[in-house]
Parts: C-alpha cells; structure tokens; sequence
C-alpha cells in the first residue's frame, strides 16, 4: 500500500480508478471500498460489486488509484506530491542548472533526476544536498558536493596511488618463523 494517510484514503465509500490490463473486465472501471480491515498488519479491503473470493481474485494486481486535488498541498512540512516535483528547475548558487524530470521512492531515499544540459544527474533528495523547495516560485534550490553536476579535471581526482599505499617490508622488519 503506497500512501502517507491509509485511514485517509481507505474509508467507506471512497472511490478507487483502477488500473488493470485492456482485457480484464474492469478495465475503465471504478470500484467503491466498503470497509477496509487490518489481519496480522496487513490491509484486506472490501469492495461494492466484490460479493466473494473468486471474484476478488480477478483484481489480483490491480492498481487503485485516487482522484486527487492537484492543487492539495500536504500538511506534513517539508512534504511534497510527485507532480509538484515535476519540472521544478534546479538552482544552484541563484543559477539554473537543470529540471527535475523524475522521481524514483526507494528505502533508504528518495531520489531526483535532473535534466541538465549534459544529460541527466541522480540526485539524492536529502536536506544535505537538496536545501530548498519552493513549489509557487518553481525552483528546487540545491548545494551539491563538488562533482554531482560537474566532471572534475583529473588532476583533481585521486588516483589509485593516492588512495592505496604498498608498503614494502624493510630489512628490518621481522620474518614469521617458519
């Protein structure tokens, strides 16, 4: 279940749009939740027109989608939608460096991809990088550690020299016995 506010959004008589292939029987249907209930921390919900197990198991896969206010903000601060993201140009240091083109949710973060002119940046969506959103003026204001939106010249890269050190053993160091 992919959403911040189940109690919010599985109530009774909420309306779900679902998402089914072309040759299911509810495909361009919507289906009316009746009651939802938790069993050992799982949802199992229960819908108008589902009467019994072999016809819920015509749904297995399905997507339920919400009709949603786009002009609904969260109440959570620091808290966006997806389509609020899309398209926010990126700023750098008061230039613009790109535009947000995607968003990608994983377990540890989430995480943004920027169009930029060169191609596209991964950048992950964290206060240490990502320090300001503002959705009405349409910027996401960024300050990146040195080399996300830039290649750095190679003299300034480490090189395996300087990051791997051989030291060879000297006269003086003792020998295991044997």
């Amino acid at each position: 279940m992919f959403t911040d506010d189940p109690d919010g959004r599985f109530t009774p008589g909420a309306v779900f749009t679902l998402q089914v292939p072309d040759s299911s029987a509810w495909h361009n249907k919507t289906i009316e939740l009746v009651e939802l209930k938790w069993y050992n921390s799982h949802a199992v919900a229960f819908f108008k027109d589902v009467p019994d197990r072999s016809v819920a198991e015509t749904l297995i896969k399905a997507i339920l989608w919400v009709d949603h206010d786009l002009a609904e903000v969260p109440e959570e601060e620091d808290a966006w939608f997806d389509h609020q993201l899309l398209g926010l140009s990126v700023m750098r240091d008061g230039v613009k460096v790109g535009s947000v083109t995607a968003i990608d949710h994983f377990p540890a973060q989430d995480l943004l991809t920027v169009k930029t002119e060169t191609g596209d940046v991964l950048v992950p969506f964290v206060k240490a990088i990502v320090s300001a959103v503002d959705v009405k003026a349409g910027t996401l204001t960024v300050t990146p550690p040195v080399g996300l939106f830039e290649e750095l010249p190679d003299d300034e890269q480490p090189g395996a020299e300087k990051l791997v050190e051989y030291i060879e053993p000297s006269d003086d160091d003792e020998k295991p016995a044997t």
